[in-house]
């Protein structure tokens, strides 16, 4: 990796955590201005009313970020060094990136100020990873999951199509108390972009440290701002959302990035969805769960992972850190057993792990008799 793309890496992260930090206590004036509040109600784990627009920086920083670097490199004359990821077959992928990513930054913005219903937003999501599928992203390879290799048209697009809208739930459903959708997609985006980087997909790398520097300054504000002196805020639906079909679209080029031999396609599957493991199998979790007692399972409830170690008395803060340090080993130990373990024990593994866990939890909360 050359000099070049080492400083653009720091430009674009740098740039986006300043951005960020500027744009985040005005985004802030203006919620507590204009009385722009996430209202507490018996769901809800926060007191006091908080303004949940934080999500409305993450877009047009990371946007402005990626402009101002390749800007700066053409009017530098480094054109040479970005003929690498300025070729024809990008652009149309950038486009249909940018239409999905706008979308779902607008219906995340009109979710918070005065609220979506679900389905409208189930529809969107789908036509989002539609317009993505239409820019050439879609799965072309299980990397070995189930004997599975290169998979046809047919299966891949209605996979992609599943893929994201699962993950931009997951995403937005793990949003529940603070600094913890922040930190897992901080987790998942680091470990993307050093992988991307590996793997020779500089746009993409640069995307995900961009998408990192914006994540930066505001889990800051998220997690240890004061409420009482008008500095914190949640991301809400804008930056869930955002933030969802962002992991999805880097999850789906780390796996499709091109030239990956055949005995590394199961190491690279299990880069792509290792971060992304406590989110996705907590709703999965929690779905069935929701189903099993009957309930609408897209209604919101208390029984997520958090909710859990918070029935437990645990802090929002350590439950935080617990889950977020939980997702980074988990995501260390699969990339490392990725190379000796085959992706299916593994992923079996990962499963059994996950609901041993959550049985042991649940029984440390009817063993003190905890309403939960």
């Amino acid at each position: 990796m050359s000099l070049f793309w080492i400083l653009n890496y720091v430009f674009v992260l740098v740039c986006a955590i300043v951005f960020s930090g500027i744009i985040i206590p005005k985004i802030l004036l203006i919620s507590f201005r204009k009385k722009l509040f996430d209202i507490p109600d018996a769901r809800k784990i926060h007191h006091s009313s908080v303004p949940r627009l934080g999500g409305i920086a993450f877009k047009p920083v990371i946007l402005f970020s990626l402009s101002l670097a390749f800007g700066i490199d053409i009017i530098a004359g480094y054109q040479s060094d970005l003929s690498s990821i300025f070729v024809p077959r990008l652009l149309p992928e950038v486009l249909f990136l940018y239409c999905a990513v706008l979308t779902l930054y607008l219906v995340g913005i009109a979710d918070d100020l005065i609220g979506v219903k679900y389905r409208a937003k189930f529809v969107v999501q789908i036509a989002c990873a539609i317009m993505l599928i239409c820019g050439g992203v879609w799965i072309d390879n299980l990397g070995g999951i189930l004997g599975f290799y290169e998979i046809p048209e047919y299966v891949g697009y209605p996979l992609t199509v599943l893929l994201v809208v699962f993950i931009s739930n997951a995403i937005n459903l793990i949003d529940g108390i603070d600094g913890l959708a922040s930190g897992l997609s901080s987790v998942a985006i680091f470990i993307y972009g050093a992988s991307l980087i590996l793997h020779q997909q500089y746009f993409h790398a640069m995307l995900a440290f961009a998408t990192w520097g914006v994540l930066i300054p505001f889990f800051y504000y998220n997690v240890f701002g004061n409420a009482e002196k008008e500095k914190k805020i949640f991301m809400g639906d804008t930056g869930s959302l955002t933030v969802g079909i962002l992991l999805s679209y880097l999850s789906i080029k780390l796996i499709t990035s091109g030239n990956i031999p055949h005995s590394d396609a199961s190491k690279v599957m299990v880069t792509a969805f290792a971060p992304l493991i406590i989110p996705c199998f907590d709703v999965v979790r929690v779905f069935l769960h929701r189903i099993k007692k009957k309930q609408n399972p897209f209604m919101p409830d208390k029984s997520h992972i958090h909710h859990k170690l918070l029935a437990l008395g645990i802090q929002q803060r350590p439950a935080m850190i617990s889950i977020v340090t939980i997702s980074a080993i988990f995501s260390v130990l699969n990339i490392l057993f990725s190379k000796y373990i085959n992706i299916n024990i593994l992923l079996v593994a990962d499963i059994l792990v996950w609901t041993l866990l959550n049985m042991w939890l649940t029984r440390q909360i009817h063993k003190h008799n905890i309403d939960f």
